[in-house]
């Protein structure tokens, strides 16, 4: 997907994402936000939206987050202020493939729900292993394509309406898994019905 066209679908998307798709995604973004707050430090949430994951974070941890709809980060802005969410110490809006953050700056990083909207996914790893520090971790949740089934027929089917849907249906797992530096020490299949999959990876070296 373009960005101008990641934009348009999110302005879109942004009135009623917190009934919709964010309903169907809360297990995913509940089981990150709580290993995250587990292990404490500062987090960046990649592609923070209208904010839904930001009140599940603990007071252990920081949170900075970016996204390029200006749309959903206001929404993000009016959760940080009407919940009185002090942990969260900042959102940017900012383009993922060009991160304006020095290399090794946060602890940790999220990225939810996101890897399969970014135009050039493979860029945004990159970037994201950049700015976690050695030994931090980065939680991918997201869709990935399945190879059988009913449902694989179904994601190939609904590929071409990506730009009206906001995300690819049939997107391929191995293009968040060639980032250099990081390495997935868990991955978890997640309801409703297995449709989405959360990666834990650590940075190494």
């Amino acid at each position: 997907m373009e960005l101008q066209a990641v934009a348009r679908s999110y302005a879109r998307w942004a009135p009623v994402y917190d009934r919709t798709f964010g309903a169907v995604t809360n297990v995913g973004r509940r089981r990150a936000t709580a290993l995250l707050s587990e292990l404490g430090g500062s987090v960046l949430e990649v592609g923070v939206g209208t904010g839904l994951a930001l009140r599940h974070y603990g007071p252990g941890v920081t949170v900075t987050g970016v996204d390029y709809s200006e749309e959903m980060l206001a929404k993000a802005r009016a959760k940080v202020a009407e919940e009185d969410l002090r942990n969260v110490v900042a959102l940017h809006r900012m383009d993922a493939r060009q991160l304006d953050f020095a290399d090794d700056s946060f602890d940790h990083v999220a990225c939810m729900h996101v890897i399969s909207v970014v135009p050039e996914p493979e860029r945004v790893m990159a970037e994201i292993a950049r700015v976690v520090r050695p030994g931090g971790t980065v939680v991918i949740v997201n869709h990935f394509q399945r190879d059988r089934g009913a449902l694989a027929v179904a994601e190939r089917l609904a590929a071409p309406l990506a730009d009206l849907l906001g995300w690819h249906s049939d997107f391929d797992k191995a293009r968040v898994l060639g980032a250099v530096g990081l390495e997935v020490v868990e991955e978890r299949v997640l309801p409703p019905m297995g449709m989405m999959t959360l990666l834990r990876m650590v940075k190494v070296g």
